[in-house]
Order: C-alpha cells, then structure tokens, then sequence
C-alpha cells in the first residue's frame, strides 16, 4: 500500500495547503490527461494522411508572453494536446527518418510512474537502484554480452562518453585528474562512426583530429588490418591507443563492423574494444541479423538506445561494461555530500550525471509485460520489413538503391527519372514534398555522395503496407516533380 493511504492525522487547513494546486481536482486532471493519451495510442494505430499545421489561434499561443497568473489547467491540457498532435510524433506508424522512437505504451505508462515518484538514482534509491541492476542484467542477457556493470543514461553520446572516459583512464592512467599532460592518445573507428565518437574524443581532451577514421570494405565495414595498421603506426609514434569503437549499425547504412575480428586486433594489442550499439545491437538477438554480432561477448564496453530498437520512449540508453571497476577507476569521487556509506550502491561513481531519473522502470515493465521474445520477434519483424522495402524499390526501374541488401534496417534509396539532370536536387525537393504531405515522414542523407531518401524501420506498429505505400508515395511525388520540372 502507497505511503500515506492510512494517514490518519489531521488534515491541512486551508492556509496550510500547498500554493502549487489546481484549479481542477487531482482525478479530473488525470482523467483527462488519460483521455488525450488513449486518443493518441488509438491514433497510433494506423496510419493517418496528412500531418496538420500550425493553425492561427496556436500561432498566437505560442506567441504569448510569460504568464503572471495562472489559467485553467484542463485547458493547458487541451493546449498541449494541441500541440503535440501538430508535432512530429515518431510512434506514427510511417515514420521512417532518422533512427525514431515508437513510444512502447507501457514505457509510457513506467515513465507516468516514474515521473510521479521522482526518485534519483544518483545515489542508493532502495528498490529502485536493485531494478537498475536487473535492469541492466536483463539487458546484458538479451544481446549475450557478459556485463558486470552498467547505467541508464539520457542516449548514445552520454553513454560513448562515459565508456571512453574508462577507456582512456586504462591506456593513461591518471589522465581523468591530470589531463593527457602531453601524451596523445587515438580513437579507431569507421568513415561512417556516429559523430558521438568525434564529440567523445573532444570531450574528454582526446581531440577530433586523433580519431582514426577508418576504410571501409564493399559492406561498408570498418576494415580490421587497416585498424591493426594505424595502432601499430600511433604506438611507433608515440601515440597511445586508447580504443577501437567498432560501430554495429552504423546510422547511416545499417552496417556492422566485424566485432570478432576487431576484438582480435584488440587482444594482441591490449587496447579497448568499444561497440557503439545505440541502434542496431538490439538485433543480435534475431535469428536473420544474430550472426552479424559475432564476437560482442568479447568487447570491454557496449552501448544500447532502448529508446530505439527496444521500441521504449525517449529517453532511455544503456552504458555496459565488463568490469565494474573501469567505471569506477575513470568516474568514482569523495565529496562530503555523497558520504560512501554504501558500498558499490552509489551510480555517481560510475556514470556522468548526478541527478538521474529512473529510466530503467520502462524497460523493466517492458520485458516485465511483453517478454523478450515478443520484443525480439518485434525486431525480426522491422527487419524482414527493411528486405521487403528493398525488394519493392529494386522492382522500380526509376529508383536507385545506394546499398545492396541492408543488414539491418536502414534502406537508402533515391529517385532517378528519365530527364532529370540534377538527381540530387530532384531528390531533396522529393523529400520536402513528402514532408510537406506528411503521409509519410522521411529524411534525406548523403550515401557516397549524393543524395538519396534513407528510411529505417524500427516501429513496432509499421506494417508491410505501411512500407509499399512509402514506395508508392515516394515514386508518385517523384514522377509530379520530373514532369513539372522545367
């Protein structure tokens, strides 16, 4: 039973009460916060034509200035709700841009909770810090890789951060107080790395020009004698290697890197293995995509955005590491305000962040109400989604794929008609009419130089004719602009 449901002491006067209230009862602010988030779920569902605009009387909204006195709060509401169905929302079915979020409804309803409660996992938080580490065991488990340790973090670059930041205090130690005091130190990784790593290595005093980006080979992975090589040039230069960050699902293409071979590479050279997982580490788990992840059981540090192929609502990432003590080598402080009663309980030792809400209740009500093996299903589903919209793009003779089959599920293709002597024009103004239209929402990328659309699907509502229509709407709005072009 929740803490004061026997309260029996007296209640408060009215000059006692709290200055914060509404002006509606508790129960009618509830009801209809519910109501708009059950029309949107319903909404979800399928999907709609069109995307609305910013009608006039929300302009003026948003145009108005800071309030003295409060309003009504049902009609905040009703504002915000607004609000939010004139933005994009990435838990629509044909979402396609960027790597989206689908907004898992009980993640939802475990960030309610959460948000209720607001418990900091900074410090021990009873219960809630022993679900962390559940969480974090759970989430070990479900891509195989043997963690000892791990946090919840805001996203993929907090958590490349925080797993670099250990790999750095291991190749030079001592740097987290002292700086790099003049030893140079690299980062490897792939042309096509997330720019998180760059921003990683600037960070933490490494510098953008000492991240080693790397060839690729045809599947768009990084090549390993090429990582070997440039280790073995930085060390006979006097340059420390500090990791290798091995990319599986690279944002642009879907690639995974070969983790086995570069694990290999690491070995015999004791430096760090890194794999930045945000998107596609999720997938190691499928039978179609499992085999891609060889070798992730012997990396130092892996990453993982729950809050995109665990289908979980921003913001939800994942930071694992083999050994506990590497977090707390690179991050553990004394202050007198974090007295260390409790040993190992307190997360400020091993993540970035102080104040952290409790992330992890999302994740663990996810596997808690689905499973892993329906969310793994959910997984091979988007994936035999992702051939299927590369099988329906190679039928059409005026598309272009920019990739052969994709490993995961990002599929980069563009339009090509007869006619059409600035392609990548014709297609930067393909997608802005589909955005314009909001029948499908996708995003435009450069693959190898020129411009194409890049669609990913990791929506657990996306169905195969919410794939075929993104074919077919693409290739109409594609043959109106060819014909109107002068």
């Amino acid at each position: 039973m929740l803490e004061g449901a026997l309260d029996s002491r007296p209640v408060s006067t009215a000059s006692e009460l709290p200055s914060l209230r509404l002006d509606a009862t508790r129960e009618e602010a509830l009801d209809r916060a519910a109501a708009i988030v059950s029309e949107a779920w319903r909404g979800f569902d399928r999907a709609r034509p069109g995307q609305p605009s910013v009608d006039d009387r929300l302009r003026e909204l948003l145009r108005s200035t800071l309030p003295a006195e409060g309003s009504s709060a049902l009609g905040a509401l009703e504002d915000a709700a607004r609000i939010l169905d004139t933005s994009l929302a990435q838990p629509r079915p044909r979402f396609f841009a960027f790597v989206g979020s689908s907004g898992l409804e009980i993640g939802v309803l475990g960030d309610l909770l959460a948000s209720c409660f607001d418990v900091n996992l900074a410090l021990w938080a009873g219960a809630a810090s022993a679900v962390e580490e559940q969480a974090v065991r759970w989430v070990s488990e479900f891509i195989g890789f043997p963690a000892t340790a791990g946090a919840f973090t805001s996203g993929g670059t907090i958590s490349n951060v925080t797993a670099l930041a250990a790999a750095r205090e291991r190749a030079l130690p001592g740097s987290r107080r002292c700086g790099m005091t003049g030893q140079a130190g690299a980062l490897y990784c792939s042309r096509e790395a997330h720019y998180s790593v760059v921003r990683a290595a600037e960070l933490l005093g490494i510098g953008s020009e000492l991240v080693r980006a790397l060839p690729q080979d045809a599947g768009r992975r990084v090549v390993p004698e090429e990582v070997a090589q440039a280790i073995d040039r930085d060390v006979a230069a006097g340059v420390a290697p500090i990791a290798v960050v091995a990319t599986a699902g690279t944002t642009l293409t879907g690639a995974v890197d070969p983790i086995d071979a570069l694990a290999d590479v690491c070995a015999e050279r004791g430096t760090w293995l890194h794999v930045d997982g945000a998107y596609g580490v999720a997938a190691a788990t499928t039978p179609s995509a499992g085999s891609l992840f060889a070798g992730l059981e012997r990396a130092d540090s892996v990453t993982l955005d729950a809050h995109k192929w665990l289908f979980l609502p921003k913001a939800c990432g994942v930071v694992l590491v083999r050994r506990r003590e590497d977090l707390h080598g690179a991050l553990a402080h004394e202050e007198d305000y974090v007295p260390h009663d409790r040993p190992d309980h307190h997360m400020v030792d091993i993540t970035l962040e102080y104040s952290r809400p409790f992330r992890a209740l999302k994740l663990w009500l996810a596997f808690r109400a689905h499973g892993a093996d329906a969310i793994r299903d959910a997984i091979e589903r988007n994936l035999r989604q992702a051939r299927l919209l590369h099988d329906e793009v190679a039928a059409c003779d005026d598309f272009e794929l920019l990739c052969g089959e994709p490993p995961l599920s990002v599929v980069p293709f563009r339009h090509v008609p007869e006619g059409v002597s600035d392609v990548d024009g014709h297609n930067l103004r393909l997608v802005a009419a589909l955005q314009e239209t909001g029948d499908v929402w996708v995003a435009p990328a450069r693959v190898d130089g020129v411009v194409c659309l890049r669609p990913c699907v990791v929506n657990y509502r996306t169905t195969d004719d919410d794939v075929r229509a993104l074919v077919t709407l693409a290739r109409d709005a594609g043959r109106t602009l060819a014909e109107a072009a002068p």
